[in-house]
């Protein structure tokens, strides 16, 4: 059971929400697919740390076997390769990976090498095993790391927890694409709303069974919760503006290994996640 947890932005909750919904259960996996800013693994503090680097393919030219037909060139739409003074330019920060240059070079002049763009890590950290993908600084797209991290997941447990990247670009289509099921963290404001409907719309897109946990509630007003009732989202769960719930996170501390009133919160959540998900035959439509 794979389960997406996705924010329209950062600082919204969804790693507190993964990191708490994993540490409930009595066996699971969490995956940080954030991997611009993976911070998952700074709450679990894992041991016994295995790591993999990644790599892509990209474009290697032989100067000496280029006849300067710029095939290569006009083939990518990218504007990764450039034919200047005799010679042909491969700009690798720019270059998608794709492999079609190297099909259309009839010379052979280009072929393909080796980039590292990141790493995977894995480790424990008491009843969760807890896999990180840290991407490179300056890489274009994680979209190969996070396919890495998603293929790399561990068999034999039950609840598999997916730290998605913030907002809905591709990065996050490819965290929630095999996903059984996806929680929509939202904040309680206007602004809240706005990111909720951004990933809202996405898991419609893929057809997604899904559901909200609404964070940094307060007395009185939620337009967030308004939202989910008019679009009929049911609402897994509202999480309390709490001075203590706040500094257990900012000092990076699971809250429900920390004080039983947490830990009886996200497990009520996650008993409600569980049931929702067995009993989902037929995806949104």
């Amino acid at each position: 059971m794979k389960i997406a947890v996705l924010s329209g932005k950062g600082g919204t909750g969804k790693t507190l929400v993964s990191v708490n919904l994993a540490s409930a259960a009595n066996e699971a996996i969490y995956i940080d697919c954030d991997v611009e800013e993976p911070n998952g693994r700074l709450f679990f503090k894992p041991k016994n740390i295995a790591s993999e680097s990644v790599s892509i393919k990209i474009p290697f030219a032989d100067q000496k076997l280029c006849v300067g037909c710029r095939k290569c060139i006009d083939f990518c739409k990218f504007n990764a390769i450039a034919f200047i003074i005799n010679k042909v330019i491969v700009f690798d920060d720019v270059c998608h990976s794709c492999g079609g240059c190297v099909l259309f070079c009839q010379e052979k002049a280009l072929s393909e090498k080796d980039k590292n763009i990141g790493e995977v890590q894995s480790g424990v950290s008491e009843n969760v095993s807890v896999i990180t993908g840290i991407l490179n600084t300056g890489e274009a797209s994680g979209v190969p790391l996070i396919k890495k991290l998603l293929n790399n997941n561990l068999s034999g447990k039950a609840l598999t927890f997916i730290d998605c990247p913030p907002g809905s670009a591709c990065i996050v289509m490819e965290s929630i694409k095999d996903a059984d099921y996806c929680i929509m963290v939202a904040e309680p404001t206007m602004f809240g709303v706005h990111n909720l409907n951004m990933v809202y719309e996405l898991v419609k897109l893929f057809k997604k069974p899904h559901a909200a946990v609404l964070n940094k509630c307060l007395e009185g007003e939620n337009p967030a919760e308004d939202f989910c009732r008019e679009m009929n989202i049911k609402i897994l769960g509202k999480i309390p503006f709490d001075s203590e719930l706040g500094t257990l996170n900012s000092n990076a501390l699971i809250s429900v290994r920390e004080n039983q009133k947490y830990r009886d919160m996200f497990s009520s959540m996650l008993q409600i996640v569980a049931k929702e998900v067995q009993h989902e035959t037929v995806a949104y439509s």
